[in-house]
């Protein structure tokens, strides 16, 4: 698989960095195999440190008002911009005609675009010959593959000998994702080979080996495509650990999603992410968040398979107090709980090892 990055990207978050809405180019910012990220474009924090302003992390990533601008403090950082990303997640993956005009202007001065939403730009006429004028490439990432490239499940999962764990959560755009990414840098730490099942298309646009774009795939084959993605890094590279990303949460009701996760990827344990100030399913005022501890019930009587540690999203908490809440859940839920974003992945590393080492001395007798 080649890891080299597919160009130097500027990517497109107008109006929507720092928001759930923006969770594809907060992926970028934090993490990428597929590019080197030059500039972020959101006009309300122009001038700022994208890191900063994300994690408080200062990562040297700017953010711009404008393409032009981003283009500028790109070449300004020795970068040659090749790519627009567009950064935006928006409820229904819809393009807003504000959006369609900047990717427009990202075309004309010869940009590829690489977008995952559901508005296809490549079906866009204007948007694809002015493409082809240019001599440009433009990627829908969800858009569906043919069925005739699908897969079906089959039960191959069972040959996959992996300890294998799945980032499930409480709701949709609940850090999911990045929580996965660590954990997959804290076994790197130990010296263990671990591979990333990304599931959704921000995973795919950070660089990562195996995986499916759920939204992309006519229902019938999303557990095969999942098998599929699982044992493909299995019989490549015979990691020690696969983990798979997470989807929606079980009981959003808009964003359901998990459950062939669970069926079809028969992780060995789950980890759990959670946002203790979130009430309500995000985006969907009046739709209170089950509990955690239901939550973790549904999970475990759907899999037969043990949540094994809750790790938080510490949005909207004050940082002293961050602490203090995974102490409560703690006590409340009587499992480990993390902020691996704040804190880094070893401790719950070390959690998810025992759990391997306990399945190997099993399987031992």
């Amino acid at each position: 698989m080649n890891l080299s990055p597919d160009g130097d990207a500027i990517v497109y978050c107008q109006g929507a960095f720092n928001t759930t809405n923006g969770k594809t180019a907060h992926g970028l910012v934090r993490f990428t195999r597929r590019y080197r990220i030059g500039a972020v474009i959101d006009s309300r924090y122009a001038g700022r440190d994208a890191g900063d302003v994300l994690d408080g992390k200062p990562n040297r990533i700017p953010l711009t008002a404008d393409l032009r601008a981003a283009v500028d403090a790109s070449v300004q950082s020795k970068l040659a911009p090749s790519h627009l990303v567009v950064g935006l997640a928006p409820d229904g993956g819809r393009l807003s005609e504000e959006a369609r005009r900047d990717i427009k202007q990202a075309l004309e001065i010869g940009l590829n675009v690489d977008c995952g939403l559901h508005d296809f730009l490549s079906e866009d006429p204007e948007l694809s010959a002015l493409a082809r004028d240019r001599g440009v490439t433009i990627r829908d990432i969800r858009k569906p593959p043919p069925v005739n490239r699908l897969h079906f499940f089959s039960g191959e999962i069972e040959t996959v000998k992996a300890f294998k764990i799945a980032v499930l959560g409480t709701d949709s755009a609940v850090g999911k994702r990045t929580t996965a990414w660590l954990i997959v840098k804290g076994f790197e730490t130990t010296g263990l080979s671990v591979e990333m099942i990304g599931t959704g298309q921000t995973a795919w646009l950070q660089g990562a080996r195996y995986g499916v774009i759920m939204d992309a795939l006519v229902n019938d084959f999303v557990a095969g495509e999942i098998e599929h993605a699982v044992c493909a890094a299995w019989k490549a590279t015979r990691p020690d650990m696969i983990v798979i990303e997470g989807q929606g949460s079980l009981m959003n009701p808009a964003y359901p999603g998990g459950f062939e996760i669970l069926a079809a990827g028969r992780p060995d344990v789950i980890v759990l992410q959670h946002a203790p100030a979130r009430l309500e399913y995000d985006g969907f005022p009046g739709y209170p968040i089950q509990p955690l501890a239901r939550q973790i019930e549904v999970i475990e009587r759907l899999c037969n398979k043990p949540v094994v540690a809750i790790t938080i999203n510490h949005e909207n908490l004050p940082v002293e107090q961050i602490s203090f809440v995974c102490e409560a859940l703690r006590l409340a839920i009587g499992l480990p709980v993390f902020d691996v974003l704040k804190d880094g992945p070893e401790a719950l590393v070390q959690v998810l090892m025992a759990h391997a080492e306990k399945k190997s001395a099993t399987n031992r007798l």
